[in-house]
């Protein structure tokens, strides 16, 4: 699960005060779109039962066993598909939309980002171009 370590990241960062300011309005499964709804959405948890878990301690692997042990069971199939998709997000899609703005918000113009991962992996410092990253998922 790509996106899933990254989605408990945030949900420990935001209450400590060291989540982003632009991170914060993603945060949650309110917003159809947004990846932690579409994840939350996939694994068959909801957002705010995810977040109080993860906050109650455990490391990223104990809460996807968590997650497992209560949510909708997924194949690996389909997990590799769900990875996939996420990694293709903005790329002729309902998200396409999003992108260009997103790359001049972070002022990353002119650099090679064709999906929402791309442009989160290069505004944290990541070249996933470089990486290959998609190669590892």
């Amino acid at each position: 699960m790509i996106y899933f370590g990254r989605m408990l990241d945030k949900i420990r960062l935001h209450p400590a005060g060291k989540l982003p300011a632009a991170y914060i309005a993603n945060l949650g499964d309110a917003q159809q779109n947004v990846l932690d709804a579409r994840c939350c959405r996939f694994l068959g948890v909801k957002y705010a039962d995810l977040r109080d878990r993860t906050l109650a301690g455990g490391s990223d692997d104990e809460l996807l066993s968590w997650v497992h042990s209560r949510g909708t069971p997924r194949t690996d199939e389909e997990c590799h598909i769900f990875n996939r998709l996420i990694l293709k997000l903005g790329w002729r899609d309902e998200r396409s939309h999003v992108l260009p703005q997103r790359i001049r918000d972070s002022d990353l113009e002119g650099k090679s980002i064709e999906t929402i991962i791309d442009h989160i992996e290069s505004d944290e410092g990541r070249d996933p171009v470089a990486t290959r990253a998609w190669d590892n998922v």
